[in-house]
């Protein structure tokens, strides 16, 4: 549980009931991560798809149900699916997938994934989450970028918690290894 989820869920509370400033509160609070996450699945057209996923979101805000970590995880969902909607349109021209070093925010308590990050600066760890095999890459990413936990993740992939926190165990064990200079 992240520690802005009792906020978000108070906010789409709010912005269920009509409170336009309390959709802006909800947005701020999920956007960087949504944004971090859809970066690494689409690269410089991830502002894009994420307007097209907000637009969503907010036409279909009245029928979610849930608190702040299930918000997130159900923004998640919304923006993946837009993101291989994009992907399936721009096949023919594939564009690297790079992430934005400012939209990744760093957990504060000392975790795996933490303590792998800060053992390079920001744009190398995304240099190096983008050469990861797809499955690891993007379970990295929603975890530790958007901050999803296992059960979440798995929702938003389509796939068993366990084997989204084994994907994001296999990616953030690869990164340390180069990271530390050993083999990939």
């Amino acid at each position: 549980m992240r520690a802005d989820d009792a906020a978000l869920r108070h906010a789409v509370e709010r912005a269920q009931a009509g409170d336009d400033d309390a959709f802006a509160d909800a947005y701020r609070i999920v956007q960087p991560g949504l944004l971090g996450y859809l970066r690494g699945l689409v690269g410089e057209d991830a502002e894009d798809v994420a307007s097209d996923a907000w637009l969503e979101i907010a036409r279909d805000l009245g029928r979610f149900r849930g608190d702040g970590a299930g918000f997130r995880g159900w923004t998640a969902t919304i923006a993946r699916h837009r993101a291989l909607d994009h992907l399936r349109r721009v096949r023919s021209r594939p564009r690297p997938a790079l992430l934005e070093p400012d939209v990744l925010e760093l957990p504060a308590q000392r975790d795996t994934a933490g303590e792998a990050l800060e053992a390079v600066s920001t744009a190398q760890a995304l240099e190096m989450i983008a050469e990861l095999p797809r499955d690891q890459a993007e379970a990295v990413l929603l975890r530790v970028v958007v901050g999803l936990d296992g059960p979440a993740a798995g929702r938003v992939l389509g796939k068993r918690p366990g084997a989204v926190r084994s994907a994001a165990h296999r990616g953030l064990r690869r990164l340390a290894r180069q990271w530390s200079g050993g083999e990939a």
